[in-house]
């Protein structure tokens, strides 16, 4: 057989990728790849269609074509079977078999479309042995880049080291100093930038040597301060690596480079919750009062379990848009058995809520604020409990024996009550490694800028309280997957407090009222 050309196109017949293997110009090709819609044939079962000089081959792939393009003299079983091997590597590089998927992954194909086809010709090859040629993997690079990782380590160790005796130096010179050294001491520390290396060494020693037996000063008269040279503009300044980098990307915006800010994975999270908050808020109908119940959570995990941190902070709030129901009370229902600390506001009556847990103003004449939403009641709950974490994360890395790292990350609903939504997982990689995923629950995202990936669940409640994914890195060490962090929303709150019925203070008549509850992932992360 001879195989002139591989494409994907869309059923409209825009081609997205296109490797032809013999010699052709572009006009021949762009000819052949425009008249295969037009052949097209609504009805027809078949997967080939022929004019006089070529035969295509397609198969579809949800809303894209896989398509041959070979001479008529070719073997059509051939065809087909070289058919499916193109259209089985294809999801391997693409999660979804859409046309952004596609044109970001267009260099892997054509590599693995390379693999099959040479000068035409099919080559005897499988899915498994075009996978490792196109990863070109390379011992030594590995060697090379395990070395690499190696000597940064250690050269991050030895900086540190080096920050605190230079740090224990400062602090010893200063506490052997004198008046001048105590002086020369503190105002030497100036100099220090906040990694830790000192930028003003002379000072320091100065003020160790006025301190251990040189001539005395008299201390009303006033030390002259010793006149500086002016620092020019080209010189080299510690701590200015910030200015440096933002003077350099405002040259690039300048010059017409679109540079795109990156963001850290947390605060990508962060704005994925909001998103996902303004979207609950703006779901809930609101009656004349309403009642607003928000509890944040911060937890923090050990790699190897344990929970080192859990804080849970809540406020409840009340919104009045009717003047005739600014005097109300209202009652609430406390089933909390974790020993959540309650508070009032300093308006409101704290016997009555103590002894009958209703929320009323101390002076009952007196109306709620109009068209403000009031804070009325916050708690708080700390505590080192591992029974109190909602969600638990397992990250499990394990050197494979290959330079690289198997990565099985597991998470399991802990309290059942709760129905968490768009959850986001962010685990981070190594820089310019990308994962292999094997299998997961839900789907994911791996952003090669941020060198981060995204594990998403849309719903974890107790009919899907557990999911794991398996994926693996090359040149990775265990340390490369930490910390993990973990955003999500929930319409359910933690602490166990609801609004039973609200009433008038004149007549304890009840009115209607809407409720609103939202717990979010403020910072949750495994370290």
């Amino acid at each position: 057989m001879v195989l002139i050309a591989a494409a994907v196109c869309t059923k409209n017949g825009k081609v997205i990728i296109s490797r032809q293997f013999v010699e052709m110009t572009k006009a021949r090709i762009e000819g052949l790849l425009a008249a295969f819609p037009k052949l097209m044939t609504a009805g027809k079962q078949h997967t080939y269609v022929e004019t006089d000089s070529v035969r295509y081959v397609y198969q579809p792939m949800e809303k894209l074509y896989m398509l041959l393009i070979t001479t008529k003299a070719s073997n059509i079983l051939e065809d087909l079977e070289t058919l499916r091997l193109f259209s089985k590597v294809i999801p391997e590089y693409c999660h979804t078999l859409e046309e952004k998927e596609i044109l970001e992954n267009a260099f892997n194909l054509i590599f693995a479309f390379d693999e099959i086809v040479a000068l035409g010709y099919r080559e005897s090859v499988n899915l498994g042995q075009i996978k490792t040629y196109v990863e070109m993997d390379s011992h030594e690079e590995k060697l090379y880049q395990a070395v690499r990782q190696t000597q940064e380590r250690e050269a991050r160790q030895k900086m540190r080291e080096k920050a605190k005796e230079l740090q224990r130096q400062r602090m010893e010179t200063a506490k052997r100093g004198g008046p001048m050294g105590g002086g020369m001491g503190g105002r030497s520390s100036g100099g220090f930038s906040a990694d830790g290396f000192g930028a003003n060494t002379t000072s320091m020693g100065m003020g160790g040597m006025g301190g251990s037996g040189g001539p005395s000063i008299e201390m009303d008269k006033p030390i002259a301060p010793k006149p500086q040279k002016p620092v020019s503009r080209n010189a080299l300044k510690l701590g200015g690596k910030t200015k440096d980098v933002d003077s350099f990307v405002e040259q690039l915006n300048s010059e017409g480079e679109k540079i795109a800010k990156l963001q850290p994975a947390a605060s990508a999270a962060s704005s994925a919750v909001a998103a996902v908050k303004a979207k609950i808020i703006s779901d809930v109908h609101m009656e004349s009062i309403h009642l607003k119940m928000e509890d944040k959570l911060v937890v923090r995990i050990g790699r190897d379990g344990g929970l080192q941190q859990f804080e849970l902070s809540g406020l409840l709030t009340l919104r009045i848009s009717d003047e005739n129901m600014g005097r109300i009370k209202v009652a609430l229902e406390n089933n909390d058995s974790h020993g959540i600390q309650l508070q009032t506001h300093p308006n409101v009556d704290k016997e009555l809520f103590k002894t009958r847990s209703i929320i009323g103003l101390k002076n009952p004449a007196k109306p709620f604020p109009l068209n403000t939403d009031v804070g009325v009641l916050k708690w708080r709950f700390v505590t080192q409990d591992d029974s109190a974490i909602p969600l638990t994360i397992n990250c499990w890395p394990s050197e494979n024996g290959e330079g690289g790292c198997d990565v099985n990350i597991e998470y399991e609903l802990e309290a059942q009550h709760l129905e968490l939504q768009d959850v986001t997982i962010v685990i981070p990689l190594p820089m310019n490694v990308q994962p292999q995923v094997a299998e997961y629950d839900g789907t994911y995202n791996y952003d090669a800028r941020k060198h981060i990936l995204q594990w998403n669940i849309p719903v974890i409640d107790a009919s899907n309280k557990s999911g794991s994914m398996e994926f693996s890195c090359n040149s990775s060490i265990p340390g490369d997957f930490f910390p993990v962090q973990v955003s999500f929303v929930s319409k359910t709150p933690y602490a166990a407090l609801k609004a039973k019925d609200v009433v008038l203070v004149d007549n304890d008549e009840p009115v209607k009222f809407s409720t609103e509850n939202i717990l979010y992932a403020d910072k949750y992360e495994v370290v």
